[in-house]
């Protein structure tokens, strides 16, 4: 008997996902097809390919894929596709501003999906720093971007950016 806190690698040799009718993310694993599957991400802003959960259309992990660049390349496709779906982050491309006004740190900000703004009330609870110059921005509200890499920016975003990071 399993103890539900094992954890199952799956070989990537072993599984195969595609879409099937409406779009509807699907695959087979370990000889098993499955009509509906859900991708999540174990560690979501360390490790955005590696160590993905899938589970069954109850919410059932089946296991853990280490790393989904090994996968076949119509299943990384697909998988890739499913974890944007997933994780929407738009990617900041342009720091415009960042202001305090009276208990608020407010941003201007251009992305790839085009102008926001965000509002924060401390920079330390809603900016995160997973790894290397990547940058995770919260606002108050729960919306969230992402800077990949915040020494690539231009000169005036990587400015703007100097006075809060």
């Amino acid at each position: 008997m399993n103890d539900t806190y094992d954890i199952h690698m799956l070989e990537p040799e072993r599984v195969m996902f595609s879409r099937g009718q409406g779009g509807v993310f699907q695959g087979v694993i370990n000889g098993k097809p499955y009509e509906e599957l859900v991708v999540f991400r174990a560690f979501p802003f360390l490790y955005t390919t590696q160590y993905i959960s899938i589970r069954d259309a109850k919410g059932d992990e089946l296991g853990i894929i280490r790393d989904i660049a090994q996968l076949d390349e119509e299943s990384l496709r697909e998988i890739e596709r499913e974890l944007q779906f997933r994780y929407f982050l738009p990617r900041v491309t342009k720091v415009g501003s960042v202001k305090q006004k009276s208990d608020l740190w407010l941003w201007e900000l251009q992305t790839n999906l085009g102008p926001t703004r965000m509002a924060m009330r401390n920079l330390h609870e809603h900016m995160q720093f997973p790894s290397g110059n990547r940058i995770i921005l919260t606002d108050i509200n729960g919306k969230r971007c992402e800077i990949a890499d915040w020494q690539s920016l231009d000169s005036h975003s990587r400015t703007q950016l100097t006075d809060v990071i």
